[in-house]
């Protein structure tokens, strides 16, 4: 297939496909499946090997938010029935995030339901990421706060944290359409704050909301636009008692068309299956691996994932292995990129990503040298219906895989990790 084979092509060189080849990866039939994901893994496998990173969330603050997200479990009118409560301790929080460390997790996310944090907030935090730090100094973190005010992300740096996830999650062009008490542009000015405080940023998409194709494409371009090393891809978990209870747009094939487009727009970066993949990829969840190089580990955020030795002995099975600590998870002239950024800070984010080459061949030596971001999960789940793309059935509502966590972080039970 000429298409897959010059996806693939510009995907080993780190060239950018061009706006209609991404859009014809979403629009390939289920004959044409099997193709795109072999064609998507030998681009991941040029840049990450076969390598599974591992994430794990720890919900600082849940529910009780002012935002109207309506794909948010914790958003303001939310009628779902989720855990609830205010700060944890930062004791308590590290005792949930070592629970992902023993599992295999890389890397703790640390999210707050909110706006964005107060300074003491802040305060909060630092504490906490120090308190894991303590525990295990090689642990990556990742805070998602909210949005961010001026010196608010190099306080957090200072503090030791090594990421900043704030997703996108769709379109500019729809985002009206699902919040309203935010904008798209203070999405974006947060992850230019993160990135020029030289935290790597993290920066996703929700897909399942109803939105077309063309807006897939466009968050996707302008997540490699603004530099994302990370791009945690949700799909929509319809949490009843939100507005896109109904949206069940999505089928297992469908999401590996949108993971494949992902990665052909973004090959050398972590691209991470987070909220939702239990309950849309369901027993193709092994396929996925073979696209994105990154999973969280365990349960979400309001919502209970598979088991997390479910998730080790399926990277295990899959012929995968847990990426380890003292790996690099970004190919080499992106981890490079990436040191400098967190030496010097980044700056604004600019076209082809902070560090990263907008074109030029990718080498061996790269992927030999360690090439080898709240509803429902990644820190993520974002609205009109839209129909099924042509020849392709929306799944029924599988109101069974949707449930709420009520274990781990914030509760007396242990988590599954």
């Amino acid at each position: 297939m000429d298409l897959l084979d010059t996806l693939t092509a510009k995907g080993l060189r780190r060239e950018l496909p061009t706006r209609e080849e991404a859009l014809a990866v979403l629009a390939t039939t289920d004959d044409e499946l099997l193709d795109v994901v072999s064609a998507a893994g030998k681009v991941r496998r040029q840049w990450f090997g076969r390598r599974v990173k591992l994430n794990y969330l720890v919900n600082l603050k849940s529910g009780l938010c002012p935002e109207d997200c309506s794909y948010c479990s914790q958003r303001l009118g939310s009628k779902a029935e989720i855990l609830k409560y205010t700060w944890l301790k930062p004791e308590q929080a590290a005792e949930a995030a070592r629970a992902g460390v023993a599992g295999g997790a890389k890397r703790v996310c640390l999210v707050a339901s909110g706006r964005g944090p107060t300074d003491r907030d802040i305060d909060r935090v630092s504490d906490t990421i120090a308190a894991i730090k303590d525990a295990d100094e090689q642990v990556e973190v990742c805070a998602c706060l909210g949005l961010l005010s001026d010196n608010q992300a190099e306080r957090l740096k200072a503090a030791g944290a090594d990421a900043y996830n704030h997703n996108l999650n769709t379109s500019e062009a729809t985002y009206g359409d699902i919040t309203t008490t935010h904008t798209y542009a203070d999405r974006v000015d947060t992850v230019a704050k993160a990135h020029g405080a030289g935290l790597s940023a993290c920066s996703g998409l929700i897909a399942g909301m109803g939105e077309s194709d063309a807006d897939l494409v466009d968050v996707v371009f302008a997540l490699r636009e603004i530099g994302s090393d990370s791009v945690p891809v949700n799909f929509l978990i319809p949490f009843e008692g939100t507005p896109l209870a109904q949206e069940w747009n999505l089928t297992p094939q469908r999401c590996l068309r949108i993971l494949a487009m992902v990665r052909f727009v973004c090959p050398d970066v972590e691209v991470r299956i987070a909220g939702g993949r239990e309950v849309h990829l369901r027993s193709l969840q092994p396929l996925g691996l073979e696209i994105a190089n990154s999973i969280f580990l365990g349960d979400y955020l309001t919502s209970e994932g598979q088991a997390g030795q479910a998730d080790l002995d399926m990277i295990k099975d899959a012929g995968f292995t847990v990426e380890g600590a003292g790996e690099a998870t970004l190919p080499r002239h992106r981890a490079d990129a990436a040191a400098a950024a967190s030496e010097h800070g980044c700056g604004t984010a600019t076209p082809g990503g902070c560090g990263s080459a907008a074109s030029g061949a990718g080498t061996a030596a790269d992927a030999a040298d360690g090439g080898h971001a709240c509803g429902s999960g990644g820190c993520g789940p974002c609205g009109g219906h839209v129909p099924a793309p042509a020849g392709e059935e929306a799944d029924e509502a599988r109101t069974d895989l949707v449930r709420v966590r009520r274990r781990g972080a914030g509760t007396e039970l242990a988590p599954n990790a």
